[in-house]
């Protein structure tokens, strides 16, 4: 009978935690596994933070605090998003939330119902079709192509909206596949967006400070006309190396905002207090950080792509932003699922087949480089080993 409950057989899965548990079994089996799978820095989180944190254990900052999170902090976020952005921005409209799949959670939850439509990047975070999905909502999927760059096109994304569509979901930088839309592309889109001005918009930008090569990453919060129905998602988990502190924020619509709040209040009631602490000295301390992990990135960024590219079958276009390589392995004539599977028992190096990410990730690999470049070397090294063992 428990297994009966309604809904639940619609609600998907992030297989990049299943591999990352087959690779923790085997590792504790005696096998050298490189991950390079999970989407997670490698890096430490910086001294500063983690004291900041402890500091305020010890000041005694031990209980709740408002459901959206404590003042200075949203202060903080606001700060930050008016030093590289130079938006203006109400702390009132801020969220503190325990993780960036939250924002998705919360605002996926508030628009998705039977009946209507809403639209997500393929290959995108496998967390949007799966809560679109449990919602009894549509899913419709919005082309992320490899001779595109990854991007998503203006005019094909427009050309899917329909009267039944409620949010679109966007991401760039993107994960799986590292690629950055161009500024033309998102004003293209915003312009059109004004013939449906009922249609919200996710923007997913937890990537937004990793591009490289000078890409420019133009967020949709600095565009005015949308900001009556545009949901950021944003955190510290990638461009601090916080992952495991679960530590994000989101900028909500007045209209919304209040919502979101009562959502927090009867699902998490707030974040870890010591976690926002840390997220304060994140924000308010030096920046150097976050340039010097950008750097080791950049330096590893090149070490994989060449790599790939070198072996036998095996194309990989340069990623623009965040720290994903998404190869082509379809000329292997092997599923890319059952190929990462093989790659993983057979050599120990983790990686994501492309389908975990939607349909037209079918053919391709993500490959974190959120590794050492020792480690990544050693990587390709028995990638191209076990390509030329299958002949």
């Amino acid at each position: 009978m428990l297994d009966t409950i309604d809904g639940f057989d619609r609600i998907g899965d992030e297989n990049a935690f299943a591999v990352l548990a087959r690779a923790t079994a085997l590792g504790d089996k005696g096998m050298d596994i490189i991950n390079l799978g999970i989407g997670q820095p490698d890096f430490p989180t910086p001294p500063h933070i983690v004291e900041a944190a402890v500091r305020s254990l010890r000041d005694g900052h031990h209980g709740y605090t408002a459901a959206n999170g404590i003042a200075p902090l949203r202060a903080a976020v606001c700060a930050d998003l008016h030093r590289r952005l130079s938006v203006e921005v109400d702390p009132d409209n801020v969220m503190i939330v325990p993780g960036g799949k939250v924002t998705m959670f919360a605002a996926i939850l508030m628009f998705g119902q039977p009946g209507v439509e809403i639209m997500y990047p393929d290959p995108g975070f496998p967390i949007y079709r799966s809560m679109i999905e449990f919602t009894g909502a549509k899913p419709v999927p919005i082309p992320m192509r490899e001779e595109s760059g990854f991007a998503f096109s203006a005019d094909e994304t427009l050309s899917l909206i329909t009267n039944k569509t409620r949010l679109i979901i966007l991401n760039s930088p993107a994960n799986p596949t590292g690629g950055v839309t161009p500024p033309e592309e998102i004003d293209a889109l915003v312009a059109g967006l004004e013939a449906h001005p009922n249609v919200a918009i996710l923007s997913d930008e937890i990537y937004g400070q990793m591009t490289y090569d000078g890409l420019e990453h133009r967020s949709l919060l600095t565009y005015p006309q949308l900001r009556d129905r545009l949901i950021l998602l944003d955190g510290w988990s990638k461009t601090y190396a916080m992952t495991g502190w679960r530590l994000g924020y989101s900028v909500w619509p007045d209209a919304l905002a209040d919502k979101a709040r009562k959502l927090a209040v009867n699902s998490w009631s707030c974040v870890n207090a010591t976690a926002q602490h840390g997220g304060l000295a994140a924000l308010e301390g030096p920046q150097d950080c976050v340039s010097e992990m950008m750097a080791a990135f950049e330096r590893r960024r090149a070490l994989v792509v060449e790599r790939l590219n070198a072996l036998p079958g095996v194309t990989c276009a340069t990623p623009g932003g965040a720290f994903y390589a998404f190869p082509n392995v379809s000329a292997l004539g092997t599923p890319a699922k059952r190929l990462a599977s093989d790659l993983l028992e057979k050599t120990g190096v983790a990686t994501i087949g492309g389908p975990d990410f939607g349909t037209l990730g079918e053919g391709y690999l993500r490959v974190s480089y959120a590794n050492s470049e020792s480690r990544i070397a050693e990587a390709m090294d028995r990638f191209e080993a076990f390509l030329n063992e299958r002949g």
